[in-house]
């Protein structure tokens, strides 16, 4: 067996003299405790040759650490996988250890995949046949391994001896224990599981396949049911390209390119184009199943795009009008249904140069012939509408770009991650064990892994804290596990204030509730996924905790033009004598270009001042290049139009990269005056959400942004939920 990397962080060493492989990685320890209490303890599990060792924490990371079990993989182990196994709150894919010879002998391990449930297997196997290897061929050898076997298995655990010297072969499986504590994601979240980590923020779609063909699959959104309205239809196909490639494909309009995909729109026009990420265009469709009943077609839609940091584009497409274009003789005016294409890059295997993006075209369907067609296998009336056309164009892109090898644009670079953990040879067994591994972990009593004397050493900041699966698998272990320690950002030797309200107010009022209109509320910040401790080693996110900073008042303000410095006015809440007894208030002023335009001013507060070393000390003081690429903003449409919740998204964006952000700070406050204006994709969508805006409820999240190891976890500083607004209801603010 070659050694590769394996998992999102493999690694792979050869030593000087004959290779030994060594697999390690964080596993669930299962099993009953002398009172009959099932046990489910986060360990970290090393293969070495045919030894094998289990931690409480990273020997790489603690060099001095101890193992809590250890022993010798005999050539009568059997490996058995168990299948998925609900531990407590969750869901474990369990491998059972046994030997041949005794039954009763067993022990059980957790992993968060089936893939890392293989992974063991195969590093399990991999040492057995060592062992049997050494039992046939060398005698020396054969009476050692006896020897070994006939030990009493409930004997004392020993202490650990020189194994071997050298670099071995080292071979990584799984993440590492965030990655175990991210199953809380999977039993919880209601993202799109099958599209990956799309976003920054949970959304309540529930999509269920009802039809796969021609290489993609039809999805149908279930909860969308509810209000009768219709029904939110989408189809998702994997596109060997580029995002950039295919989202190039799809905004051509030239005919003979067209005809090769696109069944519907093969005659475009380009009537008006604006800003470079909007346009209109004009088409023809002549069904194959015209007869003299039926005239031909024509639809005006508009187009519009725009490219998130993240790569991933977005287009969503309207019915239109233009004045260019009036009704046509002997064609009938046809309103091609509201849709959205989503255009998002996957992640490039290690070690491969092909590249592949997902495409998403979502629609809402208003005909009964969708049911008819979804549930029946033979051709319905729905093949030959407009919507089912629709929905095959990803299905054409696919096929086309597939055809034209041409059209890819691969790229040339290849991400990976080399882990430069490495073991002291003194930290291993020796060969000499009398302890056989799978009893070892079968015979743990209750006490034994938690209360040893490893348990006392002073590094609390490298020591897994996870007892059992059951508190891992619920949110409030999952936000107890990510949580940063949010003392360090405030000053620890600051006495801390009690904020009082009563005397904080802003123009837009508190609701009491989620069901109040023309309000806001403070959310917290478990419907965010922010940057957990590992991310710089696995990209893997966790549930946001609450906010460092406390939303005190929000001001929803009608102004002729851009407003600057809002603290700075005298009705400012910042210039109350309330405000100005607070330690510090971070003030948040969104403006909205309209006509007229508008400002929303969030207030946050903190209880005590801000830590001079902390992450948040170091955003105020930095330099406004230093704010840009920190200062973040993770939006999410809670309730709303469907096409304006796939507008906004739920990436959390940089705002110092996407619009223009001015900053000042003076006394106890810092201000940032984020113009929305100042991009016109940003333009464009804050006018879309804004004819909706009486009827959505959005979500906001600001934080600054963690990059460097000893920033994460990231923190939430503050959230804010806006129940449906309503424009006339702006104050004007007055000079």
């Amino acid at each position: 067996m070659e050694a590769s990397s394996s998992g999102g962080e493999g690694s792979e060493r050869v030593g000087e003299e004959k290779g030994i492989f060594q697999y390690f990685g964080w596993v669930y320890h299962i099993g009953v405790n002398s009172v009959g209490r099932e046990y489910c303890h986060l360990r970290f599990l090393l293969v070495r040759g045919k030894c094998v060792a289990m931690y409480k924490r990273d020997p790489h990371e603690t060099p001095d650490i101890k193992p809590i079990r250890q022993g010798v993989i005999g050539a009568t182990l059997m490996v058995e996988d168990v299948g998925r196994r609900k531990v407590n709150n969750g869901d474990l894919f369990v491998i059972r250890f046994c030997s041949r010879l005794d039954q009763s002998r067993k022990g059980d391990i957790g992993c968060a995949t089936a893939e890392e449930a293989q992974r063991w297997m195969e590093a399990f196997n991999h040492a057995k046949q060592q062992a049997e290897h050494e039992l046939s061929t060398e005698s020396s050898a054969r009476e050692k391994l006896i020897q070994e076997m006939e030990i009493n298995l409930q004997g004392n655990r020993h202490k650990m001896k020189r194994y071997a010297s050298g670099l071995r072969k080292l071979k990584k499986i799984g993440q590492g224990p965030e990655s175990l504590l991210r199953l809380s994601s999977k039993f919880f979240s209601t993202s799109d599981g099958f599209e990956g980590d799309t976003g920054d923020a949970f959304e309540a779609h529930q999509w269920k396949c009802v039809r796969t063909m021609s290489g993609i699959r039809v999805f149908e959104d279930i909860s969308s049911h509810k209000n009768g309205k219709g029904v939110l239809v989408k189809s998702v196909g994997v596109i060997d390209a580029t995002g950039d490639s295919v989202f190039e494909v799809f905004l051509n309009i030239d005919r003979k390119k067209r005809y090769e995909w696109d069944m519907l729109m093969g005659d475009l026009e380009l009537v008006e184009s604006y800003d470079g990420h909007y346009d209109v265009v004009y088409g023809t469709y002549d069904p194959k199943y015209l007869t003299r009943w039926h005239s031909k077609r024509d639809f005006i839609f508009s187009r519009q795009w725009f490219r998130a940091q993240d790569g991933t584009y977005t287009i969503l497409q309207f019915p239109s009008i233009h004045k260019k274009k009036p009704p046509r003789s002997g064609y009938r005016r046809t309103k091609i249904n509201p849709s959205t294409w989503e255009i998002r890059n996957l992640n490039t295997p290690m070690g491969s140069d092909r590249q592949r993006c997902i495409v998403t075209h979502t629609l809402e369907i208003h005909s009964a012939s969708w049911y008819r067609w979804k549930n029946s296998q033979q051709c319905t009336k729905f093949e030959k509408s407009i919507p089912y056309a629709l929905l095959c164009q990803v299905a054409g892109l696919k096929e086309y770009i597939g055809a034209n090898p041409t059209l890819l644009q691969y790229g040339t670079s290849v991400h990976s991650q080399i882990s430069n953990a490495s073991m002291s040879n003194s930290d291993f067994v020796n060969a000499e064990i009398q302890d056989e591994f799978y009893d070892a972990i079968a015979d743990e009593s209750f006490s034994s892994d938690e209360e040893s004397d490893e348990d006392k050493e002073p590094n609390q900041e490298q020591r897994v804290k996870l007892k059992n699966v059951a508190w891992a698998m619920t949110n409030a272990a999952l936000k107890r596990t990510a949580a940063p320690d949010l003392s360090k950002e405030l000053d620890p030797n600051a006495n801390s204030i009690t904020i009082d309200e009563s005397d904080l107010h802003g123009s837009l009022r508190k609701g009491e509730d989620d069901k109040d209109t023309n309000c806001w509320t403070c959310p917290g910040g478990d419907r965010f996924m922010i940057r957990g401790k590992n991310y710089l080693k696995d990209n893997s996110k966790v549930v946001g905790g609450d906010p460092l900073l406390k939303l005190i008042a929000v001001d929803w303000l009608k102004v002729d033009k851009t407003a600057d410095r809002i603290a700075l006015h005298h009705r400012s809440l910042v210039q109350s004598e309330a405000g100005k007894n607070l330690p510090f208030v971070l003030v948040f002023n969104l403006q909205v270009p309209a006509k007229p335009n508008y400002s929303l001013v969030l207030y946050y507060a903190s209880d005590r001042p801000v830590n001079k070393d902390s992450l948040l000390a170091k955003f105020l003081d930095g330099d406004n290049a230093f704010r840009d690429s920190r200062f973040k903003l993770i939006p999410s449409i809670v309730e709303g139009y469907w096409m304006v919740k796939r507008a906004v998204g739920t990436k959390a964006c940089l705002l110092g990269k996407a619009v223009t952000c001015k900053y000042f700070k003076q006394d106890n406050f810092f201000e940032i005056d984020v113009d929305i204006g100042s991009s016109s994709v940003a333009r464009s969508v804050i006018g879309l959400v804004l004819g909706y805006v009486t009827s959505l409820v959005v979500d906001l999240a600001i934080l600054i942004e963690a990059k460097e190891e000893g920033e994460l976890p990231e923190y939430i500083l503050g959230t804010v939920r806006l129940n449906r607004l309503k424009l006339e209801s702006a104050t004007t603010l007055e000079a």
